[in-house]
């Protein structure tokens, strides 16, 4: 999927020599602290971002430059969301889904899969921060994505809320989707992810299994993976 991955803002290295295989149906995590470069590397995977070396492939696509065949088989939900002003929950989806043709019936069955039928006259400035997470997510699925990107989506949420949208991305993959999360979040990448890359100042230092990674180092959890591995307390 990425081989060699590098991207420089000036004497900064964001992402230096990343390269991650994931295999179809399979949720996958990249985890580690802020500012470990989850993001760009994840950027660089959607082709939002060019790399200044290595390169990325989609499904069997390269990533850069963007195709736009190659983007209607892929969803992507940004870190920060992204709605169109003033635009109800139901206007939000149906306006994401007219993009790929997708017609508003199928989008309002997308809004109730994400448990919003309730929501969809509000306002997605009204919707608390674990409806607008669901909101976001149900426009990243709108046009039946193959493969989803999903950019630290519990972030901000209440511990219930957290567990909620868990249960909705348990969803997502289990029928057939294949899924890659970034998270800071130890709990979250075990009880989610079937493998994990551990990421800090750039680099990819193990992937694995969470159960596998914490046999493999002796250790009792993801923390103290990464702990075994940089010689440093993990901090979200």
């Amino acid at each position: 999927m990425a081989e060699g991955l590098r991207k420089r803002y000036g004497d900064v290295t964001a992402v230096d020599g990343v390269s991650l295989e994931v295999a179809r149906g399979e949720f996958y995590g990249i985890l580690g602290p802020n500012g470990a470069g989850k993001t760009t590397t994840m950027e660089m995977l959607e082709g939002l971002r060019r790399p200044d070396e290595g390169s990325a492939r989609l499904l069997g696509e390269p990533s850069w430059p963007r195709d736009p065949r190659l983007l209607r088989r892929i969803g992507v939900q940004l870190q920060a969301s992204a709605f169109f002003e003033k635009l109800t929950a139901r206007e939000q989806i149906r306006t994401f889904g007219a993009l790929y043709g997708v017609p508003p019936e199928a989008a309002d069955a997308m809004l109730a899969k994400v448990g919003l039928t309730e929501k969809a006259g509000v306002r997605d400035d009204q919707l608390s921060g674990g409806q607008a997470q669901r909101l976001s997510i149900a426009c990243a699925l709108v046009h039946d994505p193959e493969l989803v990107f999903l950019d630290e989506p519990t972030t901000g949420l209440d511990p219930q809320a957290r567990r909620n949208l868990w249960d909705l991305l348990r969803t997502i993959n289990a029928e057939g989707r294949t899924v890659v999360l970034t998270t800071h979040y130890m709990d979250e990448a075990q009880q989610l992810c079937d493998r994990v890359a551990v990421m800090d100042h750039g680099k990819v230092l193990r992937v694995g299994a969470p159960a596998a990674l914490i046999e493999e180092l002796g250790v009792e959890s993801l923390e103290d993976v990464f702990l075994a591995l940089t010689g440093r307390e993990y901090r979200e």
